[in-house]
């Protein structure tokens, strides 16, 4: 079975990350982002929202683990942020309902969805730059990074939520991620 660790910065939805997770089949634990990752046993890993990059505590320390990464909204900016791309503020801010467009229909996260998904996503914090190495997945009219993957290095990141109802496709964002901690 495949063991999935979240990790938590503290964000609203972090606990519909690990249900969703529990509820595909998955041997899923949450554990607090102060937690070491040396201490954590999983074959992949869930970088969770949270409030802000001053609550990711030690989140981007899991990038080093030798297992994929999934960053979901403040993740994925944890992941940018550590990995040499920039992080700003959005020009929309609170959580709306948006449709993004799937850019590389070859990605490995989101290249099975529909051109055109509709999406749940907080925009107070986006990423502006990418990280080298890192492809641009999906955009949206309302923030030019919705989406970014480095499939190389098994590093993947989306700014909206897939485990919350509002978002379609939210199950096969995680189906496509659990497959790739399968490999």
């Amino acid at each position: 079975m495949t063991r999935i660790v979240v990790v938590d910065n503290h964000g609203q939805f972090t606990h519909l990350e690990q249900r969703a997770l529990r509820d595909m089949g998955v041997d899923v634990s949450l554990v607090d982002n102060s937690t070491p990752p040396a201490a954590v046993d999983a074959d992949g890993v869930v970088l969770s929202g949270g409030p802000s990059m001053d609550d990711a505590g030690r989140s981007a320390d899991y990038l080093d683990l030798d297992v994929p990464v999934l960053g979901i909204c403040l993740g994925m900016q944890v992941i940018a942020d550590a990995l040499g791309g920039r992080v700003g503020s959005g020009d929309y801010g609170g959580y709306a309902d948006v449709t993004v467009d799937i850019v590389d229909e070859d990605d490995p996260l989101l290249g099975s969805l529909a051109p055109e998904t509709r999406v749940w996503a907080s925009h107070a914090d986006e990423v502006k730059e990418l990280p080298e190495g890192f492809a641009l997945t999906a955009r949206s009219d309302v923030c030019d990074i919705e989406a970014m993957s480095d499939a190389e290095r098994e590093r993947y990141g989306v700014q909206w939520h897939p485990e919350v109802a509002h978002t379609e496709e939210g199950e096969a964002v995680f189906e496509n991620f659990l497959a790739r901690c399968e490999d």
